[in-house]
């Protein structure tokens, strides 16, 4: 037994941590490409829908094969598969592009990340499982960072919208992590994410033909700190490198190391959204704003480690795709 584990130690981390930090940077592109195709007259909707499309075709040849002969597992799991990608998925996509078409990428994407002290709230107030003190002094922590990421206290002018819309983000990637620790339904996770996305490209679909949800594009050149390139490169690259590839990853990495160490490596992808906001678009946050956000990034570590290990629960937490973006 302990030779086994000492393999998936060894073995698992060798190749799970840069699966895990190119799936962590993968995903972190997408806010500067869509801010992009927003600044050239995209709507938020129309650079969400054709991202979720993209993706979902991308893994529809490996979900089918992933559910050979096991078609009841799926049928079994509609609700779960329907929540997941109605949800967790495309609300969260489309509230984090709404919010990046407002404000900096990097910002955005650190409000969302404070998803795991939602989740925690949830649990105190619906199950009345009380959070440890470590992760009261996490969330405090956090709560601090966000106050000097936005500029509260310097009265200087707050995108109220762009919150919001981050804020929403942030709810839906909670909703992901309250349905991934539910118990192993027998599903595999390449069929959750290609399931889900091909429902919600589907929804999304169907939204804005009945004018619902705004969906207007171009086929102009999409402009970029760098120079000009044709529309669809971001397009591609979002779909294709910031969803499929980066789910592909994520699977990948996270069966290697585990959900817990596999969470915190994804917060790499925070980093990776400020850097790729530097260099396609020329976005830095102030000294103030970094102050914030390395406190918000602490407090969510802190968080996370004051949560109980796998083995204190009394459901096992499966291996599960994240919520992308």
């Amino acid at each position: 037994m302990s030779t086994v584990a000492n393999d998936i130690t060894t073995q698992g981390v060798r190749l799970g941590l840069p699966l895990a930090i190119g799936a962590a940077f993968a995903f972190g592109m997408s806010g500067a490409w869509a801010r992009g195709l927003i600044d050239a007259g995209w709507t938020p909707g129309a650079a969400v829908t054709v991202r979720v499309w993209v993706a979902a075709l991308a893994l529809l040849v490996p979900t089918i094969l992933s559910l050979r002969g096991r078609w009841g597992v799926l049928r079994k799991n509609a609700g779960m598969v329907a929540a997941y990608g109605l949800l967790a998925v495309t609300a969260t996509q489309l509230c984090y592009f709404q919010a990046v078409a407002v404000m900096d990428v990097g910002l955005a994407l650190l409000i969302e990340y404070t998803a795991p002290i939602a989740v925690i709230l949830w649990l105190w107030l619906r199950r009345g499982e009380r959070p440890t003190r470590r992760s009261v002094i996490g969330a405090a922590i956090a709560f601090v960072g966000l106050v000097l990421m936005l500029d509260i206290l310097t009265g200087a002018e707050v995108n109220v919208a762009g919150i919001l819309w981050a804020l929403a983000a942030m709810v839906g990637a909670a909703t992901y992590f309250v349905l991934s620790a539910k118990a192993d339904t027998g599903l595999p996770p390449i069929a959750l994410a290609g399931g889900g996305l091909l429902l919600g490209a589907i929804a999304l679909t169907i939204a804005g033909l009945v004018g619902i949800l705004p969906i207007a594009w171009t086929t102009d050149d999409i402009a970029y700190r760098f120079g000009t390139v044709p529309w669809f490169v971001p397009v591609l690259a979002i779909g294709l490198i910031a969803t499929a590839l980066a789910y592909v990853l994520g699977i990948a990495s996270t069966r290697m190391l585990g959900s817990r160490l596999a969470s915190f490596i994804a917060l790499s992808e925070v980093v990776a959204a400020l850097l790729f906001g530097w260099l396609l678009l020329g976005q830095l946050p102030d000294l103030l704003q970094a102050l914030g956000a390395a406190l918000v990034l602490v407090g969510v570590v802190v968080v996370k480690l004051g949560e109980p290990r796998p083995a204190e629960f009394v459901e096992p937490v499966p291996d599960a795709v994240r919520p992308e973006h």
